[in-house]
């Protein structure tokens, strides 16, 4: 018996009006992204033209002057302190901050919105302005850079902690609150151990940020190779200023690789694991201490034997090989920590006398004004828009292919996989800065150069955000089309695609937040936009000015994240 619809009958729900608002959004922010490239005149005929400019550019910074070995590596050194001390400042106070934004872990719930404010609030706050100020009260060095790092860096971590705490089992925590204990005994016996990986994980992520970032504080006066990059290139001393960009780059490229394997490392690896040397010898250093298996990454510890080899019961862990590995990366965690605070060459005397004048110095910023230029900041805020919205179509555009190609479960083999995912984590490694430099030298000063230079790294972020959406698509909806003899072009679309859109979409408005934010700093060295006025501000002391800059891309992002929460509630 067939059953077949009724003519004229709908096969498919009637969309809703919320469905239909969002299918305009989109589609407005794509017509408004086609008039951006359109007025910014980013087309193949302006590549074509500065194709003189970067001959010339190319003659002109050969042979790469490097620093002395010693010189690279004390700016390294510095540096690197710098972003690990702020990291390290920013987990330590994203951690209250994520358990008072935490639904199941807030004491009140009237501390959740403070929390959460702190959270949007510190994210959308440049961390080249957090340097303008901090400069201004600690003067020229490694504080400002650090407390403006690890600020702002609150923004991402405190929101991926307090969604990782509110994604854990409540089991733990509701033996031991039935055991009598108090709320600080609850969350570190029973919450943070279940986040501890996370934790881990997204510093580490962080870190890699943060190196990147470090590069344009060194244009306001942030020490380390942003700082000695800048003087290069003020000077248009090429043959340095390129030589250290090179540098730069590799170092961001080997900093993200080494980091990505710890996280990998942390999180857990499903592919199994092969038996060598040291694991061998780990797990009979176990046993000879009381039979105690070590555990996988994500599996569960559970003892054999509660007794030790002499008979009595233990009452504390055995040194597992898991301990001794905790252990040591905790010695060279402090010990890194240690060297960092040396290298950073802080001045503690200075900080001082910059608390005792912060009221005095918050007095310069507030209240906001224009400085006469209002007309003209409004002006700039659309070319700042322009930008980034510009660099997200581009970005996507070559985003789709490349994510594609780099998921396991779409490319057509492994290889081809891991090949598209080393290109992304180069083309990531490339600080924006970096990039909008060399696009200024040869297409010239202006918003076309930024929006070029945000457009490859939007390729990069956007490239693994997407791969890793479709590689956590549901293989049984895939495995149930290919049973119906579809092909693999009708898998992709049909069940790969249609599983990752809604976080495909989400994505874009992260990438779209991302570049407003980023727009706004690559003004600095004049990719145009609002970053340009920005800086002329602060050089000339105008931090009202700074101040009604900072507010309206605040403005801007608070409803750009707005949209994006309306919509993925709505997709999802």
């Amino acid at each position: 018996m067939t059953i077949t619809a009724p003519p004229h009958a709908r096969t498919l729900p009637r969309p809703t009006w919320q469905t239909i608002s969002v299918q305009v959004i989109l589609l407005g922010l794509f017509a408004a992204a086609l008039w951006s490239i359109a007025s910014l005149k980013i087309n193949v005929a302006t590549i074509i033209d500065s194709i003189g400019n970067a001959a010339d550019f190319l003659s002109r910074i050969f042979p790469l002057d490097f620093p002395p070995i010693g010189e690279l590596a004390a700016m390294t050194g510095q540096t690197l302190g710098i972003v690990l001390l702020a990291t390290v400042l920013a987990v330590v106070l994203s951690i209250p901050v994520a358990l008072g934004a935490a639904r199941n872990t807030a004491p009140r719930t009237v501390l959740r919105m403070p929390a959460r404010t702190v959270i949007v609030v510190t994210r959308a706050i440049p961390e080249l302005v957090l340097a303008i100020l901090f400069l201004r009260l600690f003067g020229l060095g490694a504080i400002g850079g650090i407390l403006a790092l690890g600020i702002h860096s609150i923004g991402m971590i405190g929101k991926l902690y307090a969604d990782a705490i509110e994604d854990t089992d409540p089991g733990p925590r509701d033996a031991l609150r039935a055991a009598g204990a108090t709320w600080w005994q609850q969350i570190t016996g029973g919450v943070l151990p279940q986040v501890m990986p996370v934790i881990v994980a997204t510093a580490l992520h962080r870190f890699d940020i943060n190196l990147r970032a470090s590069v344009i504080l060194g244009y306001v006066g942030v020490s380390g190779i942003g700082l000695e990059l800048s003087a290069a290139l003020r000077t248009m001393n090429y043959q340095r200023g390129m030589a250290l960009a090179l540098f730069i780059v590799a170092l961001c490229v080997i900093v993200e690789l080494v980091s990505g394997a710890l996280r990998r490392m942390v999180l857990g690896d499903k592919a199994p694991a092969r038996r060598g040397l040291y694991t061998r010898l780990r797990d009979r250093v176990s046993k000879a201490q009381g039979g105690w298996v070590d555990r996988k990454p994500g599996s569960v510890q559970a003892p054999t034997a509660l007794r030790t080899v002499d008979g009595r019961y233990r009452i504390s862990p055995p040194w597992t090989g898991e301990r001794i590995a905790r252990t040591v990366y905790a010695a060279l965690f402090v010990l890194a920590l240690l060297v960092s605070l040396w290298a950073a060459e802080i001045d503690f005397s200075r900080m001082a006398e910059g608390f005792g004048s912060m009221w005095n110095t918050l007095g310069l910023f507030f209240p906001p004004g224009t400085g006469g230029i209002g007309d003209e900041l409004w002006k700039q805020l659309i070319v700042t828009l322009q930008i980034a919205l510009a660099a997200t179509l581009i970005g996507l555009i070559f985003a789709i292919p490349v994510g594609l190609l780099a998921a396991r479960n779409v490319a057509p083999t492994p290889g081809i996989a891991k090949g598209f995912r080393m290109f992304i984590v180069i083309v990531r490694g490339i600080p924006d800065l970096i990039l909008a430099i060399i696009v200024i030298v040869v297409t010239g000063l202006g918003a076309t150069a930024g929006a070029i230079a945000l457009s490859v790294g939007a390729i990069g972020l956007l490239s693994k955000l997407i791969a890793d959406s479709v590689e956590e698509t549901d293989i049984r909806v895939q495995q149930a089309v290919v049973a119906g003899g579809a092909t693999r072009m009708q898998v992709l679309i049909a069940a790969t695609v249609r599983q990752s859109g809604p976080a495909i979409i989400a994505h874009l408005f992260y990438q779209l937040d991302t570049n407003i934010r980023a727009a706004t700093l690559l003004g600095v060295v004049g990719a145009g936009g609002l970053g340009f006025y920005l800086m002329n501000a602060a050089r000339v002391m105008q931090f009202d000015v700074v101040t009604m800059i900072v507010l309206m891309i605040f403005a801007v992002v608070l409803i750009v994240e707005g949209l994006a929460i309306w919509v993925r509630k709505v997709v999802s």
